[in-house]
């Protein structure tokens, strides 16, 4: 019966439109009204707590160093180089376009910021090459999911804590099947832009054009060497890589791009600590959430669900990935791998998945929902920034929607993908 209530009201609150933090704590607060074994005192401490927490501190100071970058002129410089590599080739703008959001992914660790700073440059660019508006937002709104995928990603830190797991291992996992992704998305494009007859800038390859795009963006590619370089060589863990991120960029935008003025910095730190304070409401109510879940034994409920369902671990991880698909539409990334992974974990460990390739398809498949309706994050800001309507934009994402998901089944059942370099 609480599960009742607590997922009852969760719903409820959500059909109400009211926001998910708050729904996510107005149900846990009538769950401990209702229930015996938990009281309101510990429910806010649980909320206070879970957010006092050394590794969460990567989330504010990944975000930081996005917001740093993306208006540090690094799109512009990341997109040049990207197309000196395929700017010729039929549907050479789309391609690097996915190139950009891959490298810029590496360094913002969240979708939406990848496809706010790519998206603003890119898709004008796109259209003024010829490219349909609806076509060229679409493939940035679906390349930015990778910005939770490639390392370093905000919901990997999240599965990290909440699973106990290594999230340097979980970064590692995330490359492989980014960069998978991404290939996928480019040879979409590329036979599209074939069909549709979108030529490429005709410019020929030579290594002085390389060289010197190279050049211009070589403080820019620093960045996840530096981060991912710093965590596995064992000179800092993710949080302080996070830290390290913020300085390196403040130092490359202030003063070797000299694209970011010091008037700018109060409207980054405002953009980003908005941003980060969502989050961590999220994560301070999700993980009252989830507390209440783990008291009341639902994982361990769920678990034996689903294998009485079948003991069949390859049935059992399509059934696994159906539900993720199902709960990116209507809940927030973030929310759903705290409120989640302690359900789905022990399901996962008992049809003999790896922790790491789990907790890499989990965020895989979540990521699709960055593009699926009604949450759809990367859909509202790449309507924003293009002006194609939503209604619009959900059918030109249909076929990107298809090759995400047939790329996510392909990683979830060859788990070499994800585990390769571990």
């Amino acid at each position: 019966m609480t599960a009742v209530i607590l997922f009852g009201t969760f719903f409820m609150f959500m059909a109400l439109t009211v926001p998910i933090a708050i729904a996510l704590g107005l149900a846990g607060l009538v769950t401990a009204l209702y229930s015996t074994n938990i009281t309101v005192t510990f429910l806010s401490q649980s909320l206070v707590t879970s957010t006092d927490n050394f590794a969460l501190m990567a989330i504010p100071f990944f975000i930081l160093a996005g917001e740093i970058m993306g208006k540090g002129g690094i799109s512009t410089k990341l997109f040049d180089l990207a197309n000196v590599f395929v700017g010729r080739y039929t549907g050479g703008f789309a391609m690097a376009a996915i190139i950009t959001c891959m490298f810029f992914a590496a360094i913002s660790g969240s979708g939406p910021a990848t496809v706010a700073a790519v998206g603003g440059i890119m898709i004008p660019a796109m259209v003024a090459q010829g490219y349909d508006k609806k076509f060229a937002t679409a493939v940035i709104v679906t390349a930015g999911s990778l910005g939770i995928i490639i390392p370093p990603s905000i919901p990997m830190v999240l599965f990290g804590i909440s699973s106990s797991e290594s999230i340097g291992d979980l970064f590692i996992g995330g490359i492989l099947p980014g960069i998978f992704i991404g290939i996928c998305l480019m040879v979409y494009a590329y036979f599209h832009s074939k069909k549709m007859g979108y030529k490429g800038t005709g410019e020929n390859f030579s290594f002085k054009r390389l060289l010197s795009a190279i050049n211009k963006a070589k403080w820019s590619l620093l960045v996840p060497i530096i981060i991912l370089g710093g965590i596995y060589g064992g000179l800092f863990t993710p949080t302080e890589a996070a830290v390290v991120a913020v300085v390196y960029a403040l130092i490359v935008s202030l003063f070797l791009h000299k694209e970011l003025k010091f008037k700018d910095l109060h409207g980054i730190f405002r953009d980003a600590t908005l941003s980060s304070v969502a989050i961590l409401i999220i994560i301070g109510t999700a993980n009252a959430f989830g507390t209440i879940l783990s008291m009341e034994r639902i994982p361990q409920a769920v678990a034996n669900a689903f294998l009485t369902v079948s003991e069949n671990g390859f049935v059992v991880l399509l059934m696994i990935i159906l539900l993720l698909l199902l709960i990116g539409c209507f809940i927030d990334t973030s929310a759903a791998v705290i409120i989640f992974t302690p359900i789905l974990f022990p399901v996962a460990l008992q049809i003999g998945m790896d922790p790491i390739h789990f907790g890499v398809v989990m965020i895989v498949t979540l990521a699709i929902g960055f593009i699926t309706p009604p949450l759809g994050v990367n859909l509202f800001v790449g309507s924003g920034i293009s002006g194609v309507s939503m209604p619009a934009l959900v059918k030109a994402v249909i076929p990107f929607f298809i090759v995400m998901l047939v790329a996510a089944l392909i990683i979830a059942f060859v788990p070499q993908l994800t585990l390769l370099f571990l």
